[in-house]
């Protein structure tokens, strides 16, 4: 009787650690996710995935929000980058950004740990004027003497720790910067940016706007992936900045795309 027991519990308990696994996965790559695509996703119940979630917060692998959980790299402002997923990757996306910096610009940083390792690289001898309307963006440029910063105010999201809403929109529509350097949830050559957030989707859309170039810094596992609610087209952006080389075959569907590989 004990052996048949153990039969059947063992498969049951390795494929609770393969639903967490793929949670985290999830978690790591996008940032934020919600329990209704993770359950889609994984083909189980809402329930089933409520309390894996539940338990990976329990064990500080990731913050449980209110319908769904965001990575702890991506909630938890750290000087020290914990917990940052793919930094390595991040951080050659970052470098490639630099060579496009001209002194004396003005740019806008966007949200997310990507954009935020641009922040931490920039050099301390170089003159800009930098919008951002992320709080750990703007910690960081605080720290480089030759930055003037300009915070844009509005709703704080607690979780992506961006702010949103009519009022940023609204500040954003008064500004053009030389570039703005945007991150994304998903990515397809075909379909353009998209996020499951509706208010991220207006705040990128008002900050594309307001830039006369828009780089989009995105590590390759998030592309050709997509959500249901659309940013822009793929034409929308200028440069998309990958830590693969420009010729990689990952990137073949960008390249007829009109959008500068780097």
């Amino acid at each position: 009787m004990i052996i048949f027991t153990a039969k059947f519990i063992l498969p049951l308990e390795m494929l609770k650690e393969e639903r967490q696994r793929t949670i985290l996965n999830e978690v790591e790559l996008h940032n934020r996710v919600l329990l209704t695509d993770i359950a889609e996703k994984l083909d189980v119940s809402i329930d089933t995935v409520r309390r894996d979630v539940k338990e990976l917060d329990t064990e500080n692998r990731l913050r449980k929000v209110h319908g769904g959980a965001v990575s702890l790299g991506f909630s938890n402002y750290s000087p020290a980058r914990n917990n940052v997923y793919a930094l390595d990757e991040k951080i050659a996306i970052a470098e490639k950004a630099l060579s496009l910096l001209k002194p004396e610009s003005v740019i806008l940083i966007d949200g997310g740990t990507t954009c935020l390792e641009l922040a931490r690289l920039l050099p301390p001898h170089i003159k800009l004027t930098c919008f951002t309307l992320s709080l750990p963006v703007a910690m960081e440029l605080l720290t480089k003497p030759n930055i003037d910063t300009i915070f844009i105010g509005g709703q704080l999201s607690k979780d992506a720790q961006i702010t949103m809403g009519a009022n940023t929109i609204h500040n954003l529509s008064e500004i053009k910067v030389d570039y703005s350097f945007i991150g994304t949830g998903y990515v397809d050559a075909a379909f353009g940016l998209t996020e499951f957030d509706w208010d991220i989707v207006q705040t990128k859309k008002a900050v594309i706007k307001a830039s006369k170039k828009t780089i989009l810094l995105c590590i390759s596992e998030k592309l050709n992936s997509q959500h249901r609610f659309k940013t822009c087209d793929l034409n929308a952006i200028d440069t998309l900045i990958t830590e693969l080389e420009a010729n990689h075959t990952l990137l073949a569907n960008f390249k007829s795309q009109e959008i500068q590989l780097l």
